[in-house]
């Protein structure tokens, strides 16, 4: 799976005809009731969804950085919509799943920076709503979470804080190999003994075969590659690398589509509503905050579409995820 084969199913999205063929085999898959009535309904819906999400993230993308981040998180929650489309025939079912779902606070403290910012989560709206229907993420190991904790989960960010001798990521295989390797020295990152760690990575690991220690790495061989990381594993399709939390309070089994909606919505609210402190961010560029900000405004608009369109082909071929 690739960002062609994305591309290429956006664009084959983009009729009617073509859409509901397409949500017709994602519902008589699923064995939805009226699957033939409800995919007509919602092929109109499905079409516009990837329309208006690709144009706000293409626009973005040459946008001026003041307004890349309101264009990419409307961007993004089209294209979310669409993929809840596949398994909701009935969204939106009431007008409470329509909110976002997340707040931050109204009123900023004194020398606030974005990086201990937080987000808090809610009981309904889109965030929750894409949690439990996309992923069966019904509940969330925090309430609230600061955004340098997002960042550290986002791979392409990784480098930026070993810049700062921060390690936050640990880069542990290969998309296309059976092997993973874990240094020794998570264990006492982890406060864990081999056992318990092993234990502990073993359930978020389908088909481990068995793990030797070899050179200070735990060795951990796999029936098969792992083609698509699953929380708390994250990949960076560019360098096809898979990478693990470094440290212990960054093992948050969280999505990255997720992780990227909760910094997208604050970084959005903050551009609209914290119109001085984003000016001077954006102009002074004093804040450590900055170069943070700007590359991952550049990473996540190429690394939506990508994670979307992945669900998306996922549900013309369930079988495909390893």
């Amino acid at each position: 799976m690739n960002k062609q084969d994305i591309s290429l199913l956006f664009t084959y999205l983009q009729s009617q005809e073509t859409a509901f063929d397409y949500l017709l085999q994602c519902y008589r898959r699923q064995n939805q009731p009226e699957a033939e009535t409800k995919s007509y309904e919602n092929a109109s819906a499905l079409m516009h969804y990837i329309d208006h999400g690709r144009r706000f993230l293409t626009n973005a993308r040459d946008a001026d950085i003041l307004l890349m981040p309101v264009l990419l998180f409307y961007g993004m929650t089209h294209l979310c919509k669409a993929c809840l489309l596949t398994k909701r025939p009935n969204y939106p079912e009431t007008t409470a799943v329509l909110a976002h779902g997340v707040s931050t606070r109204k009123r900023k403290k004194k020398n606030y920076t974005f990086l201990q910012d937080e987000v808090k989560i809610q009981h309904n709206g889109l965030f929750p709503y894409l949690a439990k229907y996309l992923y069966a993420v019904g509940t969330f190991p925090f309430e609230k979470i600061r955004m340098e904790q997002l960042f550290s989960l986002i791979p392409e960010l990784n480098q930026l804080f070993t810049f700062n001798h921060s390690q936050k990521l640990t880069a542990v295989g290969k998309t296309d190999s059976d092997q993973m390797y874990f240094p020794e020295t998570l264990l006492d990152s982890y406060n864990l003994t081999q056992t318990a760690f092993i234990k502990r990575i073993k359930k978020h690991v389908p088909g481990l075969a068995h793990v030797h220690t070899v050179s200070g790495y735990m060795e951990m061989v796999l029936s098969a590659p792992v083609h698509e990381a699953s929380s708390p594993f994250f990949i960076d399709p560019g360098a096809e690398t898979i990478y693990f939390p470094h440290n212990r309070e960054h093992f948050i089994a969280l999505p990255e589509l997720l992780i990227h909606y909760l910094l997208l919505y604050n970084l959005s609210m903050v551009s609209r509503y914290e119109t001085e402190w984003w000016g001077e961010l954006l102009t002074s560029k004093a804040e450590a905050d900055f170069p943070f900000i700007r590359h991952f405004l550049q990473v996540t608009a190429e690394k939506v579409p990508f994670l979307v369109g992945k669900e998306l082909l996922d549900q013309l071929d369930p079988g495909s995820r390893k």
